[in-house]
Parts: C-alpha cells; sequence; structure tokens
C-alpha cells in the first residue's frame, strides 16, 4: 500500500490561506487596502512577524503592493502562484527528498556567502532574468523549477569553484523528480520570496545575511517535509 505524508500546515501557512481565501472571493478587492499587520495580528491571534513574512510572499508574487505611508494594497486577485499546502509527498520518494534538502542546505549556504562577495554585474542580471522567468512561470511547474535550478546553479558558479558548481548541477539532475515534488507540495510563493530576497543580499554584498537566508530557505523545506 502507499503511504503519503500530508504536510502540516504551519501559522504562516495558515495566514496565507487567510489572505488567499480573502482576495479570492473578493473582500479585499482589487486596488483595495488590506488590513493592517497589526490588525491582522488582532484577527488571527498570531505574531506581527508570522503576518510580515505572509505579505511578503503576495508581494513577491506581485499579488499584493506595498506603498510607504499608505499601506498594503491588492494588485491582481490572480493568485494561483499560492500554495494551497494540500499536495502529499508519496513515502518512497520521502527520504530521498530530505537528504537532498539537507545536502543542498550545508553546501548552497557557503555558494551563498562566497557569491555575495564575488558575484559580477553578470551574475546579478542573470539571476534577475531567472527570478522573472520564474515569475513568468507560476503555474508551470516543468519550466518554473528548471529556471529555480539555473538560479541556484547561477549563485554556485559565482563561486568560482568548479567543483561545487559541477557537484550540485549533479545533483539536480539526479534528483529532478524529487524537485518537481517539492513544488508540486509548496507552489510557488516560498521559491519566488526567498529568490527575491537572495537577489538583494547577492547584489548588495551582504554575504552574511545571503548565508542566512538560503540556509533559511532550505531548513523551512526540510522541516515542512519532516512534519507530520
Amino acid at each position: 500500500m502507499l503511504l503519503l505524508r500530508i504536510l502540516k500546515v504551519s501559522v504562516t501557512q495558515q495566514i496565507i490561506e487567510y489572505l488567499k481565501e480573502n482576495i479570492e472571493n473578493g473582500t479585499w478587492a482589487v486596488g483595495e487596502k488590506i488590513p493592517s499587520e497589526n490588525n491582522l495580528t488582532e484577527i488571527l491571534g498570531v505574531s506581527r512577524a508570522s503576518v510580515r513574512v505572509a505579505i511578503q510572499q503576495f508581494i513577491a508574487l506581485d499579488v499584493l503592493q506595498s506603498i510607504h505611508g499608505k499601506g498594503t494594497f491588492v494588485r491582481t486577485n490572480n493568485i494561483m502562484g499560492v500554495s494551497s499546502n494540500v499536495n502529499v509527498i508519496d513515502e518512497s520518494n520521502y527520504d530521498d527528498i530530505i537528504q537532498v534538502l539537507e545536502f543542498r542546505r550545508i553546501i548552497e549556504s557557503e555558494c551563498a556567502y562566497i557569491a555575495a562577495q564575488q558575484a559580477t554585474g553578470e551574475t546579478i542580471n542573470n539571476l534577475k532574468v531567472y527570478l522573472k522567468n520564474m515569475k513568468n512561470n507560476i503555474g508551470q511547474s516543468e519550466e518554473f523549477v528548471k529556471q529555480d535550478m539555473l538560479f541556484h546553479e547561477e549563485i554556485c558558479h559565482a563561486t568560482g569553484n568548479r567543483l561545487l558548481e559541477t557537484c550540485l548541477k549533479e545533483v539536480f539532475q539526479q534528483n529532478l523528480k524529487n524537485h518537481k515534488q517539492i513544488n508540486e507540495a509548496f507552489g510557488y510563493n516560498d521559491g519566488v520570496y526567498y529568490h527575491t530576497l537572495l537577489l538583494n543580499a547577492i547584489e548588495n554584498k551582504n554575504f552574511r545575511k545571503a548565508r542566512k537566508l538560503m540556509k533559511e530557505h532550505l531548513q523551512q523545506a526540510i522541516e515542512r517535509l519532516k512534519s507530520e
């Protein structure tokens, strides 16, 4: 019998679902201002930090827009890229996915650290192209995953270490199916959100932040998979 692991819904994911529902059903119409972070904190009984993270994921997907001094507004009600977190990972692939993510967390965190110090203008431009392509392919899992991998490979390439670059490409090639499953399980918002932050950190040569973000990005995926 095939066993499935159902992903547990985190606090942030619950907030995401609340935002998604209110945008989808028209409670917050396009062009309308949504409740403030403080109001959402009171309504949902959660921390402001969790609310902020959830909102930032919608901003990364261009669903919401934050205007300084005015608030956060709905840009579109097309939220196909926002994960509904209802997918499952079958037991036969679970261990493989965890091992790949743990390996990537160790290797890629340091790659991001080095890349943020050594990234050239070409590196930054390439990362921007891959991120734009990810956004343009929300809802198209295969192409989204391809651009996601190219983004990570570019960071590794920026280290100037051919062994690291070759190693990561090999991992991606051998575990392509697992990466597609991760995308199907988690949706698109996490990827776009963290890639946007990573690009900014690398562009600003904030190497410590880049390492922290990469580690957090991959660790979050591991924790969501391990939650039962």
